[in-house]
């Protein structure tokens, strides 16, 4: 699949990066604004190192940008791959439900044949 020019690969990064609650919470509170790595890695128990290898994993992923400042780094989501996440979804769910559509006229299809044919007075019975 394929989101405006991005990849497959690309939108597999996405969500394995959003299939983490971790990594899921720090775009959150990124979204809101900047945000220290030092600042994010207080909200959670766990290592430092722990909640960088997070920010790395959402990086590559696109998912926020990281910038350093003086001895900071801060971070902040990309709300341009966020979109690119909804959009991959989007089109997943206008794919299945074209498919299940197309499942329940097919069986509508199905019923009908069959109602007709079982009150077709020229065809014969078996006994």
């Amino acid at each position: 699949m394929v989101v405006d020019g991005v990849t497959d690969e690309a939108v597999d990064q996405l969500f394995h990066a959003l299939a983490d609650t971790t990594r899921r919470d720090i775009v959150r509170r990124c979204g809101r604004g900047e945000a220290s790595v030092s600042r994010l890695a207080e909200a959670y128990p766990m290592s430092f190192a722990a909640v960088q290898k997070h920010v790395a994993v959402l990086e590559r992923a696109g998912l926020i940008t990281k910038e350093r400042r003086g001895r900071e780094q801060l971070v902040r989501t990309d709300p341009e791959a966020v979109e690119r996440a909804h959009q991959a979804l989007d089109q997943l769910a206008t794919t299945w439900r074209g498919r299940v559509d197309r499942m329940s006229e097919l069986l509508a299809e199905d019923a009908t044949s069959h109602d007709s044919a079982d009150n077709d007075p020229t065809r014969r019975s078996h006994p």
